[in-house]
């Protein structure tokens, strides 16, 4: 008899089991953001991006399109000082289009040498990085006249995808700049992808060249294709940043006519990572592109989320920054973007296995700034505002779902802790955006929690949307998270268990592998039920037995093979 090895499998179980566990149990802490509608910093013109300067000073600048850099002091936001006025000896900078200042950078030695520096686009629409120079860094003054310029790409007739952000590296020092394709539709250059092209991609370069070359800047001898370029495959990275902890990028690259993605490389990978533009858009070749132009597609790196464009979701994805500040410790690690359009808030886990979205009422953000704190705030061409953790009430939600049944939707949801807690109201949607009431149910302030279920009597069809405002008996609320519902013709799919609906006795399973066992797993992560199903196929029935109401993970185990599947028990 052939002796098999049954350690990997077994250890691919466990691992795949571990993760949907782990799964349930963090669900409930991805936090909840809100933008503060209480301005910071207001007054602006066209502002377009919050920096510091790293030097202890705990300034914060604002970056205005037209070229001017307005610094504030600590606890003086209300007195804008004028940094720098690019234009003061001429004009420099140009806003047609897409143009204008996009980003400053302070050099890691500026509190020394007082360099900043300035990516723009000129009165002739090219990419230019410029040096300024403060000779008191702590001074809040740096002349138009020492102007410097060290890097000019020629752009393309078209005025937009400039691409637009700088950061210093936080562990090497070098200068980080993304640029975008050149513009017009599907990068037709295919700048995104060409080795020489400066255009589409994210550039590194070494601004401390050595003493007495005559150089702006010398090429870091790691940089993988000899020049300039770090990354490639980017349509137009208006938005990224280093997280400060583990030095990983995020790009929010804005899209073509699908999708909006954000994009995430960890710092030992970053080095000639291709994003896939203008072969790829999100997670699959972009139409009408030939294959045969992609050879290195296995090697492309998808997104870590991706959404629709061109939609309620929005229309530009805004790059944010993972949060390592101290003032909210339940956002901490916690990747924290927006989109410009929609005003969408979109939170990524650092390690990019959670994600999440919710709605937002402030459209028009251009920037999500950092201080030296690590606090973040969102930028608007007038004005500045906090970016927070929405304040907890005293009830936990631990589960959310909906099911299609006879009468239209079943919702069922679970808390596990409830105190001076008022009520549940269920708001239903259409298009994600706007919601109305269909109902309320009174908190029953368990202690322990308690599971709640309604009923949408509805014969819509199609995708429908759910989410509960939360309310405390002091009146302050907030919302869940939206949830979808797939009713009417719509194909099942992977669902095995089906009704995923279950009011009856036994569970209805459709198995189409040899699966060998079937468990129910609660909210807990205990498994409550067990069934050999012995490679069955088909139609299979399994006994729920006492099973109490509530939800719950079914999972059918094989040899090489795990599913799973949320369902409601509602008896």
């Amino acid at each position: 008899m052939k002796h098999i090895n049954h350690y990997p499998i077994l250890r691919n179980y466990l691992l795949v089991c571990c993760f949907i566990l782990g799964a349930l149990r963090i669900s409930a802490q991805i936090p909840d953001v809100q933008i503060n509608s209480t301005a910071v910093i207001s007054g602006l013109t066209s502002a377009m991006q919050l920096v510091h300067a790293g030097d202890n000073s705990n300034r914060i600048f604002i970056v205005e399109r037209s070229g001017i850099i307005t610094a504030f002091n600590p606890g003086a936001l209300t007195t804008p000082i004028e940094f720098l006025n690019m234009n003061s000896g001429g004009q420099v900078v140009g806003t047609a289009g897409e143009g204008g200042l996009l980003s400053i950078a302070f050099h890691p030695d500026f509190n020394v040498n007082g360099f900043v520096y300035t990516y723009y686009t000129d009165t002739n629409g090219d990419l230019v990085l410029a040096r300024y120079t403060s000779a008191n860094p702590l001074g809040n003054v740096v002349p138009a006249s020492t102007r410097v310029e060290l890097l000019k790409i020629q752009h393309p007739v078209n005025d937009n995808h400039n691409g637009g952000e700088m950061h210093f590296g936080y562990e090497d020092g070098y200068l980080y700049l993304s640029t975008g394709d050149g513009g017009a539709g599907y990068d037709p250059n295919i700048n995104g992808q060409s080795t020489s092209s400066l255009l589409g991609k994210i550039l590194r370069i070494d601004v401390n060249p050595p003493l007495g070359s005559g150089l702006p800047y010398v090429i870091p001898p790691s940089n993988p294709f000899g020049n300039e370029i770090f990354i490639r495959g980017l349509r137009n990275p208006f938005r990224w940043s280093f997280d400060r902890e583990n030095y990983g990028l995020w790009i929010g690259d804005v899209g073509q006519d699908s999708w909006e993605e954000i994009n995430h490389v960890t710092a030992g990978n970053a080095s000639s990572a291709n994003f896939g533009w203008r072969c790829f858009e999100g997670n699959g070749y972009t139409p009408g592109i030939a294959i045969n132009e992609c050879p290195d597609s296995a090697s492309f790196i998808k997104p870590t989320y991706t959404y629709r464009t061109r939609t309620a979701r929005g229309n530009s994805v805004i790059g944010g920054v993972v949060y390592r500040g101290n003032d909210w410790p339940v956002m901490n690690g916690y990747y924290i973007g927006m989109d410009y359009g929609s005003g969408d808030i979109h939170k990524i886990n650092s390690d990019g296995s959670v994600k999440e979205y919710q709605t937002s009422t402030f459209t028009g953000v251009r920037d999500i700034g950092e201080d030296e704190a690590g606090e973040i705030y969102a930028v608007t061409a007038t004005a500045v505002y906090r970016i927070e953790a929405e304040d907890p009430l005293p009830v936990t939600l631990v589960d959310f779902s909906g099911a299609p049944s006879a009468e239209g939707v079943r919702l069922a949801w679970q808390t596990v802790m409830e105190k001076d807690f008022k009520s549940f109201e269920i708001q239903h949607s259409r298009d994600a955006r706007q919601f109305e009431a269909i109902g309320i149910i009174q908190g029953a302030n368990a202690p322990t929690g308690n599971l709640y279920s309604f009923s949408h009597s509805t014969s819509e069809n199609g995708n429908l949307y759910y989410r509960l405002k939360m309310t405390d008996t002091d009146e302050s609320f907030r919302y869940s998270k939206i949830i979808t519902v797939s009713r009417g013709g719509e194909s099942s799919g992977d669902l095995f268990v089906r009704p995923s609906l279950i009011s009856s006795s036994e569970m209805n399973l459709f198995v189409d592998e040899p699966f060998q066992t079937v468990e129910i797993v609660n909210a807990g992560g205990k498994i409550i039920l067990t069934e050999k199903i012995g490679g069955r196929s088909g139609p299979v029935n399994i006994p729920l037995g006492n099973t109490a109401s509530g939800i719950y993970v079914v999972r059918m185990a094989g040899h090489d093979r795990v599913v799973q599947q949320k369902v409601l028990v509602w008896r």
